[in-house]
């Protein structure tokens, strides 16, 4: 059976330590060689870029996040292992773990980190395909030649580079399809590499939850238990007609899925479809003054993602939440696609006036869609708004000091409301 050390890299018949170097950071399979489809997953991605510029930070509990009304977006293994996950109400997870550090979190260096692995990532393959800034499917068929070794000692070669190079950690999941590899890269985090052969495929699934699934959260669960479906053994018992009848298109998906079966390609080109920022408040406020801040905040947040992907979009969008949680929801299709803060501020404060009197409002949202390439986006020859090109021209300028000197070089007023 083949094995590999994930620090030197070295490759022996399996020992507890490795022969050459005595690290325990083994992995070994018969189908170690042979498979090329992995799922690569920055582990507690947001703060381990907070741990790392902030070495204070390293040994404490960390949660990404803001305000008591607001919601998890990630926190670190130390505050996962008291019980707090993303998507949590920041209340709640500061219950379960009080000596928690919050941080607000610093999308445009998150973007900045996120770009820098997947380069490294685009060294091996061309062959990526991205889920969000700090995980992405790669198809290694073919790359054994190229580099000399097969893709397992590649992935852990490129899970050391993101170590030493960038100074963070990921897991490896590595597989025969997109399906098995994303499972595999969740079973041993942090910095974890797990495999899953063609061979093991249906013993391993057997007795797992159907929640391993990626996409079925707690409502899908739900209903596959009431028809009798908590893990791929019962899926297995249901026709394959019976399943599609009951559950339309999501039911043909876990008849294949029950038997390890992924037709999926990794695709490098699945487009982005929008960029969203929104904040939930801590307490609910219909101020025309607060919510202008708020605005501009989130507009300048989206900015900062769209400039970052060098890309611009049409579609600006506001989302409000009201008290009693209903949505409202207000879009507007630009008549040239823009990336700047300036331009999506202007368009969401608009959409927001004559909805100001429906608050208070408990959360706020700016998004941008309908994306293309940033070259299409101008404001030269904007007959409506005269300044706008000039506005535009002292935001680039801004962008440049905040690059030299950091986000906080210059700050606008309405950003302090």
């Amino acid at each position: 059976m083949p094995a590999l050390c994930r620090d030197c890299l070295h490759r022996f018949e399996p020992t507890p330590r490795c022969p050459a170097c005595g690290s325990p950071r083994i992995v070994s399979h018969p189908e170690l060689w042979d498979l090329t489809i992995a799922h690569m997953d920055c582990d507690a991605f947001y703060a381990s870029v907070e741990k790392r510029d902030n070495p204070e930070l390293r040994d404490k509990p960390v949660i990404i996040g803001g305000g008591q009304r607001g919601v998890v977006s990630t926190a670190c293994y130390i505050a996962r292992v008291k019980g707090v996950r993303s998507a949590m109400p920041m209340f709640q997870a500061l219950k379960l773990c009080p000596e928690a550090v919050v941080v607000r979190g610093r999308m445009d260096v998150y973007v900045q980190v996120s770009r820098q692995v997947r380069a490294l990532m685009d060294e091996l393959t061309p062959m990526v395909e991205p889920l969000s800034l700090d995980e992405a499917f790669m198809d290694l068929a073919g790359t054994a030649r190229l580099h000399g070794a097969p893709p397992a000692v590649m992935l852990a070669r490129l899970t050391k580079r993101i170590k030493d190079e960038i100074g963070i950690t990921g897991s490896i999941g590595l597989s025969h399809n997109k399906f098995l590899a994303k499972v595999a890269s969740d079973l041993d985090k942090p910095r974890g590499f797990s495999v899953i052969g063609k061979a093991e495929t249906m013993d391993f699934l057997r007795d797992k939850s159907v929640r391993m699934i990626w996409g079925i959260g707690a409502v899908s669960q739900t209903t596959l238990e009431q028809a009798g479906i908590r893990t791929f053994s019962d899926l297995l018992r249901w026709d394959r007609r019976d399943l599609a009848a009951r559950f339309g298109g999501m039911g043909e998906r876990l008849w294949h899925l029950a038997r390890g079966q992924d037709a999926r390609s990794v695709s490098a080109h699945t487009p982005l479809k929008g960029l969203s920022n929104e904040t939930t408040f801590h307490a609910d406020t219909a101020d025309p003054v607060v919510l202008d801040g708020h605005i501009w905040r989130l507009a300048e947040k989206v900015s900062d993602r769209a400039k970052a992907r060098n890309i611009a979009g049409r579609v600006v969008t506001l989302k409000l939440k009201r008290t009693d949680h209903s949505l409202l929801t207000r879009r507007i299709t630009l008549h040239m696609p823009t990336q700047t803060a300036d331009r999506l501020y202007r368009t969401a404060r608009d959409l927001f006036a004559p909805v100001a009197a429906e608050g208070p409002f408990r959360l706020l949202g700016v998004g941008l869609s309908d994306l293309a390439p940033a070259a299409t986006a101008t404001t030269a020859g904007d007959l409506l708004d005269p300044q706008a090109e000039r506005r535009e021209r002292a935001e680039r300028a801004t962008d440049q000091i905040r690059a030299r000197f950091g986000d906080k070089a210059i700050v606008k007023g309405r950003a302090l409301r």
